[in-house]
């Protein structure tokens, strides 16, 4: 093990006006969910161009209260990514659907227009459609907007992102630039603001709409299903039983609420998103040009990024190369080698993620459509997420890359 202190693979960055910021509110009158939860939906709208945003409790609960809010329910099928975390799926479980998976470009890690579609001729075969896609940003660069809004109005789909990973992302469709999470091209999109992401909260996160009718039954479902709203009283106002006080519960809803305490901290962070998407680029540009000198690129392939995307790097993933005639249980083997060197080394990547149907919950309870997928296993066999997080230094990177050469028998 190396004596050098270890790096892992994604932290928060938190500085004294975190700190203050939460003390301060702490020091008030609200702790739960009161003005600050609403003062950062705010920024999170600026930052985004969203119309609405309703924060909650963490990002698993921001995919299950989208997929109610959509209408997702019992009978109904979602779409998504076989490769993603597993709460992309299980948040249409949730809710009761079935799930199928899209295969996806494993140069990229991306769902594409034509694996959607190719999941969504499966379900046909199986005299199904899908109600909702559920494309994934992984790593932080965004997929293709233009070819999944095409396919989903082809299928008569909504679109919910899963922008986990790329919040301070852009994309581009027909020359016109968009912030990711401003729903240009969707009925909403999700956010997660766990301390590996781009800001944090601790735990958090939240659904982005343009959709006003949608963000109030998010605002419901968030809490309980309850509403005060008077003209939509079952009783009337008159009533001896009504008062101030009064609520009525409409639906069976959630305790999915986020805290002033956490939002103070994310308000807090939001004024440093610029900053910590601008120094994640610049690492990845680090890392590109001390591969190229230590002569890895032979052996590791960045992930492609496509024109006109504006990456937020969430992730920095490395792919090992395969050999001539290598089959993927060797090409993971070696990926596994070089993992655990690494490891060794104090270097604490990650890999993300296991394909969601390898899983065993999945195994036992198959998806309607993509139990076995190409492209995703030869992604998962290649991939390893390396260290990337604002305050890291281009010292640890150098370190990253120089402990990769010697894992890889090139220095």
């Amino acid at each position: 093990m190396s004596a050098r202190p270890p790096i892992p693979y994604g932290r928060q960055s938190l500085d004294e006006r975190d700190l203050e910021a939460v003390t301060k509110c702490l020091q008030g009158d609200w702790l739960t969910q009161g003005p600050t939860v609403e003062a950062f939906e705010k920024g999170l709208c600026e930052h985004t161009g969203a119309k609405y945003a309703v924060a909650v409790s963490n990002g698993t609960a921001a995919l299950h209260l989208a997929y109610l809010a959509m209408g997702v329910t019992c009978g109904d099928v979602g779409v998504t990514a076989a490769v993603t975390f597993v709460a992309t799926a299980n948040g249409l479980r949730y809710a009761g659907a079935d799930v199928g998976f899209a295969d996806i470009d494993p140069r990229t890690g991306l769902v594409t227009g034509e694996t959607l579609q190719a999941a969504i001729d499966a379900l046909g075969s199986l005299g199904r459609s899908p109600k909702v896609l559920a494309p994934v940003d992984l790593t932080g660069q965004p997929f293709d907007r233009a070819a999944v809004r095409s396919v989903a109005d082809r299928a008569g789909a909504m679109i919910l992102e899963d922008a986990a990973h790329s919040l301070g992302g852009e994309y581009e469709v027909d020359g016109v630039r968009h912030r990711v999470g401003s729903c240009a091209h969707a009925e909403a999109a999700i956010l997660s603001f766990h301390p590996v992401k781009h800001i944090t909260t601790g735990e958090g996160g939240a659904i982005l709409t343009n959709d006003a009718t949608l963000r109030r039954r998010l605002l419901e479902l968030r809490s309980h299903g309850i509403h005060r709203e008077v003209s939509r009283f079952s009783r009337p106002e008159s009533d001896p039983w009504v008062g101030p006080w009064y609520y009525e519960q409409t639906d069976l809803g959630f305790n999915y609420r986020i805290t002033d305490m956490q939002c103070a901290l994310g308000l807090t962070q939001l004024d440093k998103l610029p900053r910590f998407v601008e120094r994640r680029r610049a690492l990845a540009v680090r890392y590109g040009e001390a591969l190229a000198a230590a002569g890895l690129l032979d052996r590791l392939v960045p992930l492609e990024v496509a024109p006109g995307i504006g990456h937020a790097y969430h992730l920095y993933v490395v792919q090992l190369r395969g050999r001539p005639g290598e089959s993927l249980a060797s090409l993971a083997q070696r990926r596994k080698d070089l993992f655990v060197a690494l490891r060794a080394e104090g270097l604490y990547c990650q890999v993300h993620y296991v394909p969601v149907p390898w899983q065993p919950y999945y195994r036992e309870h198959p998806p309607l459509v993509g139990a076995d997928l190409p492209g995703a296993a030869a992604y998962y066999a290649a991939s390893i997420s390396l260290p990337m997080f604002p305050d890291l230094n281009d010292a640890d990177v150098d370190r990253v890359v120089a402990s990769l050469g010697l894992a890889l028998g090139t220095a």
